[in-house]
């Protein structure tokens, strides 16, 4: 009988307990979670059913046949946290941004390759099946040669001045906000699809909001409570709320994305349209059961997801019949699965079929050209690989 996998998770915010639903779901045994303060570890471990409320992380990683460690906590952790789960021997699953900097970032690649663990970052919006199913057409040459990839990722919940989140700091979160919150996204789930590395990149970044309350008392996110007046502190706001980037990739195909947490009604809208010499591919996840092709001599199309009609690599992401809708919760599971087929096989394999730390890197290399193309209003080229 093959081994119960045991993981535990850090942060309890949001995305924290997204993660633990996810490794229930896939049968991964979750033996605890750690907050930010002994109360709030206790609190979140009780509303989750979960059998252990950690103290510190020494204790998580000093827990018996633990294998993997969740990382989902501000942004500023990443690096002291994986690091310390690397040197305790276990595989680590990072929230993106993987780190800071790129150079925080290679430090925990080299470190996760000469530990021999199995290391992932969060990229979980790749695993909409139809996500993998753009990706089998452009890559089968079907829709002929890639021309345009467009798009955008909007959200609203930093549309008014009381909203608050830690990412509005950039001792916490990094320089960036909006691109290296859902701006990563798009931008990694582009270079998944189109099978292409971007070249250079230009950038215009905005803040929408140059002052926000900042609550005294604590307020989850996207809960979209206010309160009283007395209870805020005005802060200054220096990263941005909106960015358009113009992309240039490999083999001359070119690009465009906005990105804003500050369009009103668009809750987590990512879209994106692969242009290509035969045929178009659009995908919008607002309505993740559906992928329309775009043709010029015949009808378009829209492609409802039923795994008897993927390709082969897309089928491997979708675990329901046609008419029976996943959205996304099912992309955390679907990347977990990935995930921990690889920890149950003793380590990486040679071609990881999941983002992995050498993805975070090249993600937050790009998004620091995209900074200084911002700062200096001009196009900035990324570094090879």
């Amino acid at each position: 009988m093959t081994r119960i996998l045991k993981a535990a998770v850090i942060g309890t915010g949001f995305i924290g307990p997204v993660h633990v639903e996810a490794l229930r779901r896939i049968g991964v045994e979750v033996v605890g979670i750690l907050g930010s303060s002994p109360e709030n570890s206790a609190a979140r471990a009780d509303a989750m059913r979960l059998p252990r409320a950690f103290g510190s992380l020494d204790e998580l990683l000093a827990y018996p046949g633990l294998d993997a460690v969740h990382i989902t906590t501000p942004n500023y952790l990443h690096k002291p946290m994986a690091l310390q789960a690397i040197a305790a021997g276990k595989h680590v699953i990072c929230e993106k941004p993987l780190a800071m900097d790129a150079v925080e970032g290679q430090e925990l690649l080299d470190a996760a390759t000469a530990a021999g663990i199995v290391h992932a970052v969060n990229f979980n919006l790749r695993f909409y099946a139809q996500c993998h199913q753009a990706k089998a057409l452009v890559q089968s040459g079907e829709l002929g040669r890639v021309l345009l990839m467009h798009g955008r990722y909007l959200q609203d919940w930093l549309l008014n001045e009381t909203d608050w989140n830690w990412r509005l700091e950039p001792g916490l979160g990094g320089e960036m906000r909006v691109v290296a919150d859902i701006g990563s996204h798009w931008l990694d789930l582009m270079t998944f699809i189109g099978g292409k590395r971007l070249t250079e990149v230009c950038a215009d970044f905005a803040t929408l909001m140059e002052t926000r309350k900042k609550p005294t008392k604590p307020v989850e996110t996207f809960a979209g409570k206010t309160l009283d007046p007395s209870d805020y502190d005005e802060i200054a706001i220096t990263t941005e709320d909106y960015a358009s980037i113009l992309l240039r990739y490999e083999d001359g195909v070119h690009g465009v994305c906005t990105v804003s947490q500050m369009s009103a009604g668009r809750k987590n809208h990512l879209a994106f349209e692969v242009d290509c010499s035969n045929a178009s591919v659009a995908f919008n996840s607002e309505n993740p059961e559906e992928l329309w092709i775009g043709r010029r001599d015949r009808a378009s199309e829209t492609l409802l997801r039923d795994p008897a009609l993927l390709a082969p690599a897309a089928r491997t992401t979708t675990d329901y019949p046609g008419g029976h809708a996943e959205g996304f919760p099912d992309t955390f599971k679907q990347l977990y699965k990935k995930v921990y087929a690889a920890i149950e096989a003793g380590g990486p394999p040679a071609q990881p079929d999941y983002p992995t730390f050498a993805d975070g890197v090249y993600s937050l290399q790009v998004g620091e050209a995209l900074l200084q193309s911002a700062r200096e209003n001009r196009w900035v080229p990324i570094p090879p690989v």
